[in-house]
């Protein structure tokens, strides 16, 4: 590869300070070594990376991208090599990612979060969440270290280690004005599958070439975006609980999202034959050597049962 760190911090600060010899003083270098990285450079890209007309160099379009786009790439080595001597020194991590599935209710993790606190180390946490797909992306793409995820396959993944901590049950629902809200139960899957359905999958997010499902967890079995049967595919399960209230398809919810507006009569439950309303959830992280705090998040949700007690609790 051309670009190396030493050459984006050659860029970096000739850009900071505008010419190569008050760069080679901040680097402490000679200014005829960062002329030679410049123009190896730009010889080797065949791009031109500076404008030298002036008094003080002027990045090029071309070279504003690179400085830019590189800066952001030296900053994340400076960040590797911090939590690498973090690790080193006690163990614990800088910040530990965790990326939790909408399906499971957060308000009832805040306790977890407080022990954690209670700990007094200064590992930052980093939530996120997703549905369907997303949390296997975020932990394959490294955007996740543990995630808490309902799927109905288990993904499988090399260098995955995962735990099954309980189950979300989930119900089939269409608004009271729906034609299925009106067929006999149990419906037939070639009932329901002459209409629209929400397909909820974080579809924006699941870029990753591993063999991840591709049908959406809240789908009928073998939907998918090729599927005959008409489908709307939405990011998110408050967006599918609105479509299907609105009329415009049906779908599935989690029940205990879904209580509320089949209490209210908004949208109405329908028992599907032959098909399973439980989905297993599944703690996950990458297997090899972690840190503490990934260590200490483990242990406390390595427990059977555990999506049950974050429902009861929410």
């Amino acid at each position: 590869m051309k670009l190396t760190f030493d050459v984006l911090e050659v860029l970096d600060a000739i850009d900071r300070t505008g010419t190569f010899t008050a760069a080679a003083e901040l680097l402490h270098r000679v200014p005829s070594s960062l002329t030679y990285v410049v123009q190896k450079l730009e010889n080797d890209l065949a791009i031109k990376l500076f404008d030298r007309s002036g008094r003080k160099v002027k990045l090029t379009h071309a070279g504003r991208v690179v400085v830019e786009e590189g800066r952001g790439l030296l900053y994340a080595a400076a960040q590797l090599e911090q939590k690498a001597r973090r690790i080193q020194n006690d163990g614990w991590e800088p910040d530990l990612r965790i990326c939790v599935d909408e399906c499971v209710p957060f308000n009832a993790m805040w306790p977890y979060v407080a022990a954690f606190y209670e700990l007094n180390i200064q590992t930052h946490l980093r939530f996120s969440h997703a549905v369907g797909r997303g949390p296997w992306d975020a932990l394959l793409m490294r955007r996740a270290d543990l995630i808490v995820s309902a799927a109905g396959e288990l993904p499988k993944l090399r260098g995955i280690a995962t735990r099954h901590i309980g189950t979300v049950k989930r119900v089939f629902a269409v608004s009271a004005t729906h034609p299925l809200a009106r067929v006999q139960e149990p419906l037939t899957l070639e009932t329901v599958r002459g209409y629209r359905e929400a397909v909820v999958d974080d579809c924006c997010q699941a870029l990753t070439t591993h063999p991840l499902p591709h049908a959406s967890l809240h789908a009928l079995p073998d939907a998918s975006y090729a599927s005959p049967q008409p489908l709307i595919a939405l990011p998110a399960l408050y967006w599918a609980q609105q479509a299907l209230g609105e009329g415009l398809a049906a779908g599935f919810l989690p029940a205990h999202l879904a209580a509320r507006a089949i209490d209210e009569g908004r949208l109405v439950a329908r028992r599907i034959d032959g098909v399973n309303d439980l989905l297993p959830c599944y703690l996950a992280w990458r297997e090899g050597p972690h840190g503490k705090a990934l260590q200490w998040w483990i242990e406390q949700l390595d427990q059977t049962g555990l999506i049950e007690q974050l429902i009861t609790n929410a």
